[in-house]
């Protein structure tokens, strides 16, 4: 579903509530919102004790009666009215007082392709919980697109690759719609449980939940491709004994390891390239495949679609903010849809 440019001028803000990140678009002011979908609450009294990047470094270190939760999952909401506290601290107060002023206040959110009405409902029950009088609703796919600086409008195909943490999604679009599209249920979370796992097992090694990204950090620029690192040193904790320890760790197994993940999403882009026409496809061969989305920073992942496709494979320059982007585009009346004259009888 995804609203029309006329109706997306009218709106005042646009939120991209994802499984990992939350981020806010104000009309007029850009980008004041991009923090960690996350919130910790006291299970004793209800209150709600931090939010955003607070409460992400409190998983996993909390006493028995804080617990931090994602209220969405999967780009869907899961829990309304958690999401619904989390994004009026996320917002702030300034920020809240001054879209309430606005005359029948307008919101404009990301869905997931592909998604059912129960999941589009729970998105708009969480914006009008925010104030919103009425809520447009837009493919990821396209505004990711939109945000990347893709000619969508025109009649030239465009191939955009979402890597979200819980799910990639990957269409062919052109004229402003979606030709054909997958989505993927391998996300970031899977590569990062293969490393967890990997570790665990070849090294007997419990490796803490915020100590994935860095170790991708650590392989990243040629990490996980052959001209990389040997090995690097990786700290965690013995599966046998429980104390601290460190491991040098071969890059090349950790490469061997996230392969499996990595190969559906390899399969989806082929499912979506052979369900589209040729033209298209013939399009695709000098254009290539953008990749968003804050896992397209996976170290080496460009480089192996580059080889499997034999496709050019571009990252956008801001990957992890374009979907959000691309909704401030439309809100802004930066994009120009295709004008057709019509002709005459």
């Amino acid at each position: 579903m995804t609203a029309s440019l006329e109706a997306l001028r009218r709106c005042h803000f646009a939120v991209d509530l994802g499984a990992a990140r939350t981020r806010v678009y104000v009309k007029g002011d850009g980008l004041v919102v991009d923090q960690p979908s996350a919130a910790a609450v006291n299970t004793r009294t209800g209150a709600l004790i931090a939010v955003g990047e607070l409460a992400e470094k409190m998983t996993g270190r909390t006493p028995h009666y804080i617990r931090v939760v994602r209220p969405v999952s999967g780009g869907t909401v899961v829990d309304i009215e958690m999401a619904q506290r989390m994004l009026r601290h996320l917002i702030g107060d300034k920020v809240r007082r001054a879209l309430r002023r606005k005359p029948r206040l307008r919101a404009a959110a990301c869905t997931p392709h592909g998604s059912d009405p129960l999941a589009q409902r729970a998105t708009i029950e969480t914006l009008v919980g925010l104030g919103a009088r009425r809520v447009e609703l837009v493919d990821t796919l396209i505004a990711a697109a939109v945000g990347c600086g893709l000619p969508v409008e025109q009649p030239e195909a465009t191939m955009v690759l979402v890597c979200g943490s819980a799910a990639t999604q990957v269409a062919v679009l052109c004229l402003g719609s979606i030709v054909n599209a997958e989505r993927i249920p391998v996300g970031g979370e899977a590569v990062d449980q293969a490393i967890v796992q990997h570790l665990r097992h070849a090294h007997e090694l419990m490796l803490p939940s915020q100590s994935v990204r860095p170790l991708q950090i650590a392989l990243s620029g040629n990490g996980l491709t052959a001209q990389g690192p040997a090995s690097t040193e990786i700290h965690g904790r013995d599966v046998a004994t429980g104390l601290a320890r460190s491991v040098q760790v071969d890059t090349a197994a950790v490469r061997d390891a996230i392969q499996t993940p990595l190969t559906a999403i390899l399969d989806g882009i082929g499912k979506v390239l052979r369900d589209c026409p040729p033209d298209l496809v013939a399009d695709l061969a000098d254009r290539g495949i953008m990749m968003v989305g804050g896992s397209a920073l996976l170290p080496g992942l460009d480089q192996m679609l580059r080889q499997a496709t034999g496709m050019p494979v571009h990252i956008a320059e801001r990957p992890d903010i374009c979907a959000v982007q691309g909704l401030g585009a439309m809100l802004e009346g930066r994009i120009q849809p295709l004008e057709l004259n019509p002709l005459g009888p």
